[in-house]
């Protein structure tokens, strides 16, 4: 498994969860009967409305890693910054709609390179500083540019970033050196939450400590434990939430305790018990027994780029286009989604999700298809040598793979793709290993030709944050994060992607975005395998839970039930 958690000692697996269940739900239960404050005002009161007060218990798979907001992406830091900050625009999660919330109006030239905002007044950070023009001036020339003194890295969501200006106590203006059409989207985000300005002057490795963390968000941080467990209280003074909510105010809750939880079985235990009140990664095998209880499963879309595998054309193994187009006739993501997974997690018919922007249905492209790729790894000349594997100039076709931790059963599904692609005669190696071997291997094409991937946001930007060089380069290209000076690099894949990010035009951005998608299977540089929700249970006494337009859950609203 993953980071370990605070008190749960032993490993579980699917055929000794009730072992591990009663071992460290007992350790759980004795921290949360300690902690917990569920036995709160809004319990006692008849179930006829939303009330306010009491804790919520959350349990959270994973550990945060970094706070600096352009981190976000990563769902446990998301799943806390989305609590502790504010944004300057809020994207409504069901219609996509940008709408105001820090910013109360805004303007943007007809090349989309000026973008002004007028704020609202009187938000205020937890540490009592104006969250004024010059505020979000110092934020966004971070995000933007990035602070190398400091390893402040770029933000991903914000292409073609030059500078920005004051030109008022609450206006700000934004100027970008090309057009960047993504921007107004992109000041919703996780990774544009808006930080005080002690926050910007911290290096980036003291922000894996959440109390170093100051917003203006509707919760603050008390205390945290690193690895194990933050407490979040509700900030008294909090007034400023995005006008479209019916729930205004300060949050209804008093606290809100994440605790992580590796193991899925104490997870799942605990939230049946009634010891917690919402768990993150229900594993899709869980989810009927959560429901059987009159528990609730809440699975938003990720509105990104799929749950995938993807190549790395760098390694000799896979750089004929043949030998991939051969994998991915050799994948059949039917019996991935049917044996492993539930209905909350569609079969993938392109790169980007169903609910994405810009989404063109490229089901035919992918077909699974073994005779086809038999044939396409014989004129590739790869034959099958004694063992059955196959060899070409004395080497044999054996792929390698780190699994994904913060991805849904991927070891499983890397293990039943592996299965298939021996149906082939190619063998892949599915790798665990330590966060510091995993991280350098998996940025090393000769270690790793084969790597899972996906990333959400709800902007055709998406596609550029995960296969452009300077971004997550995933492809691992020239110039961005491989380990390699000179090697592969695709123009014409690069320049599409750019053009997204510049184009203006809301038709001719969406036409680029679907010739991206055909470009990428064509090249087959990725395997799309399912759209990844973010599963989350709750206990049907934990009403009103939120998420954002990609997932991360927001608990502003929420409140307790009476049991």
């Amino acid at each position: 498994m993953g980071e370990r958690g605070w008190c749960v000692v032993l490993k579980a697996n699917k055929f000794k969860k009730l072992a591990v269940w009663s071992a460290a739900l007992l350790v759980l239960g004795g921290v949360l009967s300690a902690c917990s404050k569920t036995e709160s005002v809004a319990e006692a009161k008849a179930d006829n409305g939303p009330a306010s007060g009491g804790a919520l218990v959350y349990l959270e798979q994973q550990a945060h890693t970094n706070l600096y907001p352009p981190a976000g992406g990563f769902y446990p830091n998301g799943g806390v910054l989305n609590q502790i900050t504010d944004k300057l625009t809020y994207q409504d999660p069901k219609t996509l709609e940008i709408q105001p919330w820090i910013a109360k109006s805004w303007t943007i030239n007809d090349s989309a390179t000026e973008f002004s905002f007028e704020l609202r007044p009187g938000v205020t950070f937890s540490d009592g500083t104006p969250l004024d023009a010059a505020a979000v001036a110092k934020n966004f020339d971070t995000y933007g540019r990035g602070n190398k003194a400091l390893k402040l890295p770029v933000s991903e969501v914000i292409n073609n970033y030059e500078r920005s200006e004051v030109l008022g106590p609450l206006t700000v203006k934004f100027y970008f050196s090309k057009p960047s059409p993504g921007f107004l989207q992109g000041t919703s985000v996780i990774g544009s939450g808006l930080v005080a300005l002690q926050t910007l002057e911290r290096p980036f490795d003291e922000l894996g400590d959440a109390t170093k963390i100051i917003g203006s968000g509707p919760f603050v941080v008390t205390s945290e434990t690193l690895g194990k467990e933050l407490l979040l209280s509700a900030r008294k003074d909090y007034s400023w939430g995005p006008a479209q909510l019916a729930h205004q105010g300060r949050a209804r809750l008093d606290e809100v305790r994440f605790i992580v939880t590796p193991e899925d079985s104490v997870r799942i235990g605990a939230l049946l018990s009634g010891q917690a009140g919402v768990i993150r990664q229900v594993q899709a095998y869980d989810e009927k027994r959560v429901e059987e209880q009159k528990f609730v499963i809440y699975a938003p879309s990720t509105r990104g780029v799929n749950n995938s595998i993807v190549f790395r054309p760098d390694n000799a193994l896979v750089a004929d286009l043949k030998v991939r187009q051969a994998l991915l006739h050799a994948t059949n993501t039917q019996e991935v989604v049917q044996t492993l997974f539930s209905h909350n997690y569609p079969q993938a018919t392109s790169v980007i999700a169903a609910s994405a922007q810009g989404y063109v249905n490229l089901a035919s492209k992918l077909a699974y298809d073994p005779q086809k790729a038999q044939q396409l790894l014989d004129s590739a000349g790869w034959t099958p040598g004694p063992d059955g594997i196959r060899q070409k100039d004395g080497r044999a076709l054996v792929l390698a793979a780190y699994d994904s931790l913060p991805q849904p059963q991927n070891k499983e599904t890397l293990q039943l793709v592996a299965q298939q692609w021996g149906k082939v005669g190619v063998k892949l190696q599915v790798l665990s290993g330590d966060a510091g071997v995993r991280i350098v291997d998996n940025l090393d094409p000769e270690k790793t030709p084969v790597a899972p991937g996906m990333v959400g946001r709800a902007d055709p930007d998406v596609i550029k944050s995960n296969y452009y060089p300077t971004n997550r380069n995933v492809l691992l290209q020239q110039g961005g994060v491989s380990q390699k000076v000179k090697g592969f690099v695709d123009p014409q894949l690069n320049g599409l992607l750019e053009a997204i990010a510049a184009q203006t035009d809301a038709q001719k951005r969406l036409a680029l975005t679907a010739e991206v998608q055909n470009y990428l299977i064509d090249q087959a540089y990725v395997i799309p395998v399912f759209e990844e929700p973010q599963a989350f249970a709750a206990a049907p006494w934990v009403r009103d839970v939120g998420f954002e337009a990609v997932g991360r859950p927001s608990f502003y609203s929420t409140w307790l039930a009476k049991r």
